[in-house]
């Protein structure tokens, strides 16, 4: 196959596949944030941005010939490209932690861009990389992504989130200082402190983590 009239996820996710590349690698190659690479893998029906297209495209051509009839191979068998395991490709589990920063009675929130051009509010997180800890994943991420500089206080557990399938490791951190702002505005519209008793208004509380709703509480009574 030599040209793809559009691409979507799961066509990205069979060139990935064809390619041998892990998340990382694939996004590197891509020059994208390996949480959009996730997210194709989540949402395999995903049309790219018209960008993103482009960049698939050149990769495609610079492509081998053996990486050209891996392609047409992956695509050819749609449930196996549908189907393609994360894990199978970085080698590990995919986890992700989440960093739920407080300052008084405020917690951080982050206003993310989705691939479908809608916006979603989060905790700053990040994928937790092969040998490295959930704690300073967020702690890394949360300065990243917001300027933000903190420490984990608690771990609050873990579980498969019920929309994105991803293992997520929720930690309760403290923040230390610095001025909250969009480091990213690539991947985040905007970046605010609000008041934990007002997080409901940002995320829908039936899919909140409940210990996080607890230890925030708690804070709010000390």
């Amino acid at each position: 196959m030599d040209l793809v009239r559009e691409w979507t996820a799961r066509k990205a996710c069979a060139l990935q596949h064809a390619l041998r590349e892990t998340n990382d690698s694939f996004a590197a190659r891509l020059g994208i944030p390996s949480r959009t690479v996730v997210s194709w893998h989540q949402k395999p029906d995903l049309v790219p941005r018209k960008a993103q297209q482009q960049l698939l495209d050149v990769l495609l051509e610079r492509a081998t010939a053996s990486e050209r009839a891996r392609f047409a191979a992956e695509l050819a068998e749609d449930t196996s490209a549908a189907g393609f395991d994360d894990s199978s490709a970085s080698g590990h589990v995919l986890r992700v932690a989440i960093a739920v920063v407080a300052n008084d009675h405020n917690v951080l929130m982050v206003q993310r861009r989705e691939d479908n051009g809608s916006t979603s509010w989060q905790f700053p997180a990040g994928m937790i990389k092969p040998g490295a800890s959930a704690a300073t994943t967020a702690i890394r991420e949360t300065l990243s992504e917001t300027g933000v500089h903190c420490r984990v206080t608690r771990h609050l557990g873990s579980r498969l989130h019920p929309i994105t399938q991803v293992y997520c490791e929720y930690l309760l951190c403290e923040y230390l200082g610095g001025e909250a702002q969009n480091m990213d505005v690539v991947e985040n519209v905007s970046v605010i402190w609000t008041p934990s008793d007002r997080l409901t208004r940002f995320i829908p509380a039936e899919t909140i983590f409940p210990p996080i709703l607890d230890a925030l509480e708690v804070r709010n009574s000390e």
